[in-house]
């Protein structure tokens, strides 16, 4: 380059020298330098003018973030019987929306950790937007158990601090068992995704040319210039924080499944929740990192960077995933029939022709035909076909949560207490608001930090390249 590279843009000249996991592939389309790959990524970011369309687009998610926070004024002032929560169905969409917005957030965990440990070169690309997602995502699900306790203000009791009554939490509810697995998995997702970010805040603040922005970014930064001492710690963080991240991975909606499996209510009693619900969770995530990936691909030109391979590859865990889910709901019926126990026998037959049932066979279309199309490699590689597959596992898998709680509820062991349950308003005002939050911290995010990790994608790059740049 004709100008020296700012400090912390140095890497190792070798490949020898280069750490192992940096080893240069060719997952970047070719004709890219390090200069090129740094001016069209942190270009986003720097631009002073904001495109018209990103101005619409939150506009409308913070319009919807204003829904929500109107519903979330009803709720505390009018109460949680403003819900649609009855007898017998004391959990609705809260608990239904809880699970679904867990689940999503897998996706990013998976990626950054699991496929780091695994040395899966093409997470690069993703790995960045997936981690924000699971950030946005939690935040999102984290609204539910909140205020469906009713008294969001006693939260804090929760918490199992020292205090002068002698109180503890109730360590056998699994409520508690949802805080703590919720809490520390979102504390290692943003410590995994902030830790990531931190040789990028260097180059930005190196490039921007207000002070403001050099300001900030430079305290996000934490002083890194660069230097062999910043990398090694840097790569004992990252590799650390993957081995914190990756049982979280299984343990968080393992923790979840345990609020329906402890239960004694046909359809919830289920050895096979904790690896079930795994599963889902995974698929769940990365169909939802399909449906973002896709348009922002597109509207970013960033189809170099998020090239086709990566699109099919996540193409594949999704359909891994959805066979699991797909066996898993076979296995489900199988052991209602082989049990021999007549509310278990029931309550398959209730989903499958009871009151519910037209969304019963939505979400088996959805979640167990849909994805079978990721078998044809013509429909694997075309980014429309990925979107609109996506977009069904989207809505079965928040089916199959609406089908698992409801369904079991209304009709348990005593008839005279039978019901039916249907969200309120509010339930989808509610709903359609956390839409809007999750969909409106994604377009600030989006905005002001680089959507993909800008120096782990200058390794990728050919070893040729390297030379070419350092030169």
């Amino acid at each position: 380059m004709s100008e020296q590279a700012p400090l912390h843009e140095v890497r190792p000249t070798t490949q020898r020298d280069i750490p192992e996991r940096f080893i240069p592939v060719p997952i970047v389309e070719k004709g890219h330098t390090f200069a090129s790959v740094t001016d069209q990524i942190s270009s986003i970011v720097l631009k002073k003018k904001t495109p018209i369309g990103w101005w619409i687009g939150f506009g409308i998610t913070f319009a919807l973030v204003q829904v929500l926070m109107v519903t979330l004024a009803r709720v505390v002032f009018g109460g949680i019987g403003n819900f649609g929560i009855n007898h017998p169905v004391g959990w609705g969409f809260d608990i239904i929306n809880f699970v679904w917005w867990i689940g999503i957030g897998h996706a990013g965990t998976l990626i950054s950790a699991i496929l780091l440990l695994l040395r899966q070169d093409w997470r690069t690309s993703i790995n960045r937007f997936a981690e924000a997602m699971t950030l946005f995502a939690v935040a999102s699900a984290g609204l539910y158990p909140l205020f469906h306790t009713g008294r969001p203000w006693y939260a804090f009791w929760l918490f199992p601090y020292p205090n002068t009554m002698g109180l503890w939490p109730q360590f056998r509810s699994p409520l508690m068992w949802d805080v703590f697995a919720v809490s520390t998995y979102a504390t290692v997702s943003f410590l995994f995704w902030y830790v990531g970010l931190i040789p990028d805040l260097a180059t930005l603040r190196d490039r921007a040319r207000s002070r403001i922005g050099q300001t900030i970014y430079g305290m996000g930064a934490l002083g890194w210039r660069g230097s062999a001492k910043h990398w090694s710690r840097y790569e004992h963080a990252y590799l650390l924080l993957a081995g914190l991240s990756t049982p979280l991975v299984l343990s968080v909606h393992t923790i979840v499944s345990f609020d329906f499996a402890v239960s004694v209510i046909p359809g919830w009693h289920s050895t096979f929740f904790p690896p079930y619900f795994v599963a889902g969770a995974v698929f769940a995530g990365f169909a939802m990192v399909l449906t973002l990936s896709i348009p922002i691909r597109k509207i970013f030109k960033l189809q170099d960077f998020i090239t086709m391979k990566h699109l099919e590859n996540m193409g594949k865990v999704m359909l891994a995933t959805g066979l699991i889910v797909f066996y898993a709901y076979i296995m489900e019926a199988f052991f209602a029939w082989y049990s021999g126990n007549v509310y278990e026998r029931y309550m398959i037959l209730n989903r499958q022709h009871g009151p519910y049932k037209h969304m019963y066979m939505m979400l088996i279309i959805c979640n167990g035909l849909a994805p079978q199309m990721m078998w044809v490699k013509r429909f694997r590689t075309s980014a429309t076909m990925l979107f609109i597959t996506a977009m069904f596992v989207n809505v079965g898998m928040w089916l199959e949560r609406f089908v698992i709680i409801p369904t079991s509820l209304s009709r348990d062991y005593l008839p005279s207490s039978w019901g039916t349950y249907h969200g309120s308003p509010w339930d989808w005002s509610m709903f359609v608001g956390s839409i809007g939050l999750f969909l409106c911290l994604l377009f600030l995010f989006l905005r002001l930090l680089p959507m993909i990790s800008i120096f782990e994608m200058r390794t990728m790059l050919p070893e040729a390249d390297v030379h070419e740049a350092e030169a």
